[in-house]
């Protein structure tokens, strides 16, 4: 399995965020407030994932990766692997939605009461999604 390309996650974050940028701009009167909690979970998966790749990182330094007591069965590290690899896509992704709910709402801050309320929101989740790729590359 190749390692994650930081240039595909970078691509998809900028996809996301040029879509989200488009339906947001024509979509905004009708779309209900963002509440400050709304990107939170990824900060769980991003904890999960660190507490993790310490484990798994700690076990194959001390070389007890393999079958029997007190090992990290292989199939085990291969699935932490692949969960890292999906959870990186899903945090450039999810980092691509919210900077394109922010490249809508930054601007509109000084005239819509609704945008400046809507920001913290929006940041919170494009910091938790860029926290979940940090994460899950480190796990990789």
């Amino acid at each position: 399995m190749k390692p994650t390309r930081v240039r595909d996650l970078l691509a998809l974050a900028v996809l996301a965020a040029v879509i989200t940028w488009l339906l947001v701009r024509t979509l905004y009167g009708s779309l209900p407030a963002i509440p400050v909690y709304a990107g939170a979970s990824l900060y769980v998966a991003a904890v999960i994932e660190v507490v993790l790749a310490f484990v798994i990182r700690s076990r194959v330094g001390k070389h007890e990766i393999g079958e029997g007591p007190g090992r990290i069965h292989p199939i085990t590290v291969a699935r932490s692997v692949a969960l890292a690899k999906a959870s990186a896509l899903v945090g450039a992704a999810s980092t691509g939605v919210w900077a394109g709910f922010l490249l809508f709402l930054l601007p509109e801050r000084a005239e819509v009461r609704a945008a400046m309320e809507d920001t913290s929101g929006a940041v919170v989740g494009a910091v938790a999604g860029v926290a979940l790729v940090a994460a899950a590359l480190w796990l990789e």
